[in-house]
């Protein structure tokens, strides 16, 4: 335990904003979860979609926060959502500025399905005053990203190595020698889409063991960092809003990432062509780490589940009474919380946006 003494730095105020406003946004994710869980299974992702959102923003318009959305859901797929530029919040005078990533539903096939690994999930970064933003918003639909734990980061860092491009045997050989273990006993999540197919071939031919998930790959992202997930690594190709909520977590967590703009040229050539007639070269091959997307000392994430996954229990719901269990965490104070919650469905009132509800 740290005492005030004068060889410490004068600790923080404790009417900081951000720590005032932490429970706000996982307040925001628990409303979103218990929206989503009735449409579990009734293959209406669209519409879980839409009720999540509005949950959320319900949350956010009865909220003294001046926040825009950095990072939004909605972009691939066109589905319902809170998209980039939106504000969130009152906009009142003095109130704090703040970026705001989201995924309402991150696995919303999932939801669709009854299948397990599904959250909600926002992160946000205070702004500094004076500063235009503290999140990166990358403008691929996906990259390719390898996530891994506070060690693995304290052996990398200094290193120069660039993980994404060494052959998949010495990287996994890195990684296990980072975590005290043989590559026999690395456990590697990555989705299972025919995009890995490399990827599964050459992990296995390591003799690392392979979690493959079908949808949600925030939760993966972030396990490595997370003790006792059975998780040492994440390797894939994935949405790159996705990406940046997951670095927001892994900076509360002291883990890391390396992640690069990745485009799937088959299926869009047109957004390639666009993105890369914005870019130079060295941008498009720029790989980006934890503090290049979430800039500054500011970082919230929270999340809740809505089926289970290895990051969270899902809603469990026994007649009038729900419960959820989320995760809160702070990059400043290194905090990170278990909340679970039991809701009286008679009693409680979820403020609900009304714009959602043609779409619900």
């Amino acid at each position: 335990m740290l005492l005030m003494s004068d060889s410490l730095p004068p600790l923080r105020s404790p009417l900081d904003l951000e720590r005032v406003l932490e429970f706000e946004f996982v307040r925001a994710t628990e409303n979103a979860a218990l929206q989503a869980i009735h449409y579990l299974g009734r293959g209406e992702k669209e519409k879980a979609d839409a009720a999540a959102c509005a949950a959320i923003a319900g949350v956010f318009d009865i909220l003294d926060i001046k926040g825009e959305v950095v990072i939004g859901e909605g972009i691939k797929d066109e589905a319902p959502g809170i998209f980039i530029g939106e504000q969130l919040g009152t906009w009142r005078d003095g109130a704090p500025r703040f970026d705001i990533a989201l995924d309402p539903i991150d696995g919303t096939s999932n939801i669709a399905k009854g299948m397990p690994n599904s959250i909600s999930v926002i992160a946000a970064a205070q702004i500094p005053v004076g500063a235009p933003h503290a999140m990166r918003d990358l403008p691929s639909f996906y990259s390719h990203k390898i996530a891994f734990g506070p060690a693995v980061k304290q052996l990398l860092n200094g290193s120069g190595r660039n993980l994404l491009d060494m052959p998949m045997k010495d990287t996994l050989q890195f990684i296990a020698d980072a975590l005290g273990k043989r590559v026999g006993e690395l456990v590697v999540c990555t989705m299972d889409r025919p995009r890995h197919d490399t990827i599964i071939k050459q992990v296995r031919e390591a003799g690392a063991a392979l979690r493959m998930i079908s949808d949600g790959d925030i939760t993966a992202a972030v396990a490595p960092s997370m003790p006792g997930s059975g998780v040492d690594v994440y390797i894939g190709m994935g949405g790159s809003p996705e990406g940046v909520l997951a670095a927001a977590a892994l900076k509360c967590l002291g883990g890391d990432m390396q992640l690069r703009m990745w485009f799937d040229k088959t299926r869009h050539e047109a957004h390639f062509n666009e993105v890369s007639g914005s870019l130079s070269k060295e941008e498009l091959e720029r790989v980006y780490q934890v503090d290049d997307l979430v800039i500054g000392e500011s970082a919230l994430f929270c999340a809740t589940g809505i089926s289970d996954s290895p990051l969270l229990p899902g809603v469990k719901i026994t007649g009038h009474r729900a419960e959820t269990h989320s995760v809160l965490m702070r990059a400043r104070s290194g905090t990170v919380r278990h909340i679970t919650a039991t809701h009286n469905l008679d009693r409680k009132l979820i403020p609900m946006r009304p714009s959602f509800a043609k779409l619900m």
